[in-house]
């Protein structure tokens, strides 16, 4: 993790696009030549991130996934910061392609139904490699110009060495439901098609895994 001072980050942030901003400022840049720079908030002095900064976690979880075969953002740098609001930042070259919630909006029925499947093999998939991915949801999910799943914003995970137990899937599955437009997609209108792409890795804990759901 390199040291960036408040005179280093305003000189890398030149000349950069703001994509993502709250009442503190900035919290995703787009730099001049392309590459992403995420900048971590400053948290209470005893909380997890004392302990292991967000963006280190984002850089080390990025590259376990493409340990594990799965796409994501190539990692340039961490840093820690001088700034009074950001502790950290991690500088990445984002995937290309689009959410996958933004490609079922434009997609009709015979197109979604697919999207859904592959998405459920994906689900399946990490939750058999241990990837407990908390905040997961349609919108941090790319679906790439090779038609392949691409995964961004992942600091918000844990990565095993057992496949998750029943009650995380079922944690994950219930974090979905919270988007009105994932949950009709993923729960109501193609159901199976989620059911039988998560059975394709995780065939002995589908069905328990979507019966209890439905359930809850």
């Amino acid at each position: 993790m390199l040291f960036l001072s408040n005179e280093q980050l305003q000189a890398l942030s030149h000349d950069s696009t703001v994509l993502e901003q709250d009442g503190l400022g900035p919290k995703v840049l787009r730099l001049s030549d392309g590459s992403f720079l995420k900048l971590f908030r400053k948290r209470r002095m005893l909380s997890s991130e004392t302990l292991k900064p967000y963006a280190q976690r984002f850089a080390d979880n990025a590259k376990r996934l493409q340990r594990l075969g799965l796409a994501t953002p190539e990692i340039v740098e961490v840093y820690r910061l001088e700034d009074p609001i950001n502790r950290t930042a991690v500088r990445y070259r984002p995937l290309p392609g689009e959410t996958l919630r933004h490609a079922l909006e434009q997609s009709g029925p015979s197109q979604q139904q697919p999207l859904v499947k592959q998405f459920g093999q994906l689900l399946g998939l990490l939750h058999e490699k241990g990837v407990y991915f908390r905040s997961i949801h349609l919108g941090n999910v790319l679906l790439l110009p090779s038609s392949e799943l691409g995964l961004i914003d992942l600091a918000d995970m844990k990565i095993g060495r057992r496949p998750l137990s029943l009650r995380l899937r079922l944690r994950n599955l219930k974090h979905m439901r919270r988007y009105d437009k994932d949950r009709s997609w993923l729960f109501e209108q193609f159901n199976d098609a989620l059911a039988e792409g998560y059975a394709q890795h995780a065939g002995h804990y589908a069905k328990a895994v979507l019966a209890n759901d439905q359930s809850a």
